[in-house]
């Protein structure tokens, strides 16, 4: 059975959103150096992952970047299957995609019955919430940068139900601190 990981680059302040500069918030992660513990994190993290479960708008925007990238990582990235959660996207054009619909916890529930490996939801606020407010999310992977944004989507909302989670790891990669925390059930 699969675990559903969540990923997300996440400054002091817990916004999640924009980290790469796509949208508004001009690429605040890719201003610090995480090193090369941090580079072989995401590519381990990776390479541990049968498959990636993403919202509408990060879809939209791996899609783009994505196929053209080379190297064992691209290619990973491009072959692995992927599901995207959305009420608007008809045709996803990126290979190996599949459009869920419906039932969050019941289509989550199944996924990790197919997959031996994680499942990995990387950025996707809006999905990351509501899979944490349905308790779906087994681990979560925090690269913490030393930033305080001030405003933006935040990894966990306001009002959201209290949750305990295990440390599991904690380590220095550059300018980054990656935590690595269970839920605990």
């Amino acid at each position: 059975m699969g675990k559903l990981v969540v990923t997300e680059f996440v400054a002091l302040d817990g916004v999640i959103e924009d980290p790469g500069g796509s949208e508004k918030s001009g690429g605040w992660a890719f201003q610090f150096d995480r090193g090369e513990e941090g580079d072989r994190f995401k590519f381990d993290e990776l390479m541990a992952s049968d498959a990636q479960l993403l919202g509408r708008v990060t879809y939209e925007g791996f899609a783009k970047a994505w196929p053209t990238m080379e190297g064992e990582f691209g290619e990973k990235m491009n072959e692995m299957p992927k599901f995207v959660v959305s009420t608007t996207l008809q045709n996803p054009e990126w290979n190996n995609t599949t459009v869920l619909r419906g039932d969050l916890p019941k289509a989550v529930g199944k996924l990790k019955q197919q997959f031996a490996g994680d499942i990995l939801v990387a950025g996707s606020a809006q999905l990351v919430e509501s899979l944490l407010a349905h308790d779906l999310v087994d681990e979560l992977h925090l690269m913490v940068f030393p930033v305080v944004l001030g405003a933006g989507k935040r990894l966990f909302a306001d009002g959201a139900e209290m949750m305990s989670l295990s440390l599991v790891e904690t380590k220095q990669t550059g300018s980054v601190a990656v935590l690595t925390l269970r839920r605990e059930r």
